[in-house]
């Protein structure tokens, strides 16, 4: 098998970033020995051989990898986890990064060495704080970020997503495209179904419209992200995502965690990179390096969540007003709002 990689070189010499990245991410996962040709996709000249290779795949996105097999056959991946899925996972396992079963950590020394550093560095440190003791909590929305920027590191890392179904079905669709994208096992955890019947029996399907949503998220999404980052000494997630959001009080990149963490077990780190970047440095990622996203984002969607907790709103409205709105406005929800899909 013959690998060729399709890099592209920007018009001062440098190469891509996602490039760059990739390359990266190989060699730390020491599979770059299995390159056996680089060919670059020079900007502004059509005429270079990665265009030419470009052109004839039908693939219009750098890096790109062309894989020529003794048959003749060929097959070419936009996505290097997937391929190193499909034909090198033999090759590219991780050593674990050792954490101690209980490490001890200052917060304010993580605060400090974390003060200016971009999502990406917030990532890795915590990775190589917490090797595989460290999980990336997945929503379904903007989170894939951190996902993305979780698998480029080449760092071990834990992938867990909490359905409390009541999940839109493209929110389904898209935990499905990552695993394949990335090439990772992402592990689902569902709501302890003696409490949710228990919930639904005593005060309907959509109790939280009266009550408010907590003793509904409690049951459906707390309890069961507790069970899951049991043997977790960190997680990263998605908290306080975009300064433009008012709904939640502003978290700091790295906190101590009192939400998923009980209250006789031993102080667990969260991490919230992206607490600083606003949604339209999230889509400029999102489209900068091919992230898979959610549909329901192009559809209006501000917050992806619940059916019903989470609505289309316009874009001169706050993105609070797409979460829980009855709760603000203080009135009963419509009747075309009083819908769900069950437990």
């Amino acid at each position: 098998m013959q690998v060729t990689m399709v890099k592209k070189r920007l018009s001062n010499g440098d190469p891509c970033e996602k490039c760059a990245q990739t390359e990266d991410m190989l060699r730390r996962r020491g599979l770059w020995n299995e390159i056996d040709d680089v060919v670059w996709a020079l900007d502004g000249d059509d005429q270079s051989a990665g265009a030419a290779l470009g052109r004839k795949h039908g693939v219009a996105v750098a890096p790109f990898f062309v894989l020529n097999f003794e048959d003749g056959t060929e097959t070419v991946y936009t996505s290097a986890m997937r391929m190193i899925r499909d034909h090198f996972s033999d090759l590219a396992a991780v050593k674990p990064v050792a954490a101690p079963k209980s490490p001890e950590f200052d917060i304010v020394e993580l605060e400090r060495a974390l003060d200016s550093e971009d999502p990406a560095s917030i990532v890795r440190l915590a990775l190589e704080r917490f090797g595989n003791r460290c999980a990336v909590v997945l929503t379904g929305a903007e989170d894939v970020v951190l996902v993305d920027m979780a698998s480029k590191t080449g760092l071990p890392f834990r992938t867990v997503f909490v359905d409390p179904g009541r999940l839109h079905a493209e929110t389904y669709g898209l935990i499905d495209d990552v695993g394949r994208h990335y090439g990772i096992e992402i592990r689902s955890v569902l709501p302890d179904p003696k409490k949710l019947i228990a919930l639904v029996n005593e005060k309907g399907q959509n109790s939280f419209l009266r009550d408010g949503h907590h003793e509904c998220c409690g049951i459906r999404r707390v309890e069961p992200l507790k069970r899951a980052l049991k043997g977790c000494d960190a997680f990263i997630s998605l908290h306080g995502m975009g300064r433009e959001l008012t709904t939640f009080d502003a978290p700091k990149s790295v906190e101590v965690d009192t939400t998923y963490s009980d209250n006789n077990a031993a102080s667990r780190v969260r991490f919230n990179p992206l607490v600083a970047w606003d949604s339209n440095r999230i889509w400029s990622y999102v489209r900068n390096n091919a992230v898979p996203h959610n549909e329901l984002h192009v559809a209006g969607y501000r917050f992806i969540g619940c059916q019903p907790c989470t609505r289309i709103i316009r874009r001169d409205q706050s993105p609070s007003e797409g979460l829980w709105w009855w709760e603000e406005e203080g009135n009963a929800a419509s009747e075309q709002e009083r819908h769900g899909d069950g437990i």
